[in-house]
């Protein structure tokens, strides 16, 4: 994938974890679970490699649980 598709998908996912991200997230799975669906279905939607999905979400979800201090 090319720089520019990574930095939309990028984008799309800062704002959209921005919005579902709750206080408690990190402790509670059914939210934990629910971010991770739609981390999957943006990268669906951008044509992100399937077999790369997995660390990806992965990635998101660590670097989202580093940022939230911030966010919430």
């Amino acid at each position: 994938m090319g720089d520019d598709k990574l930095k939309l998908i990028a984008a799309e996912l800062i704002t959209q974890v921005k919005k579902s991200v709750t206080i408690d997230w990190t402790l509670r799975e059914s939210a934990r679970a629910r971010i991770k669906v739609m981390v999957k279905r943006i990268l669906n939607r951008h044509g992100y490699p399937p077999d790369l999905q997995e660390e990806a979400v992965k990635t998101v979800l660590m670097q989202a649980e580093l940022l939230c201090a911030e966010w919430v």
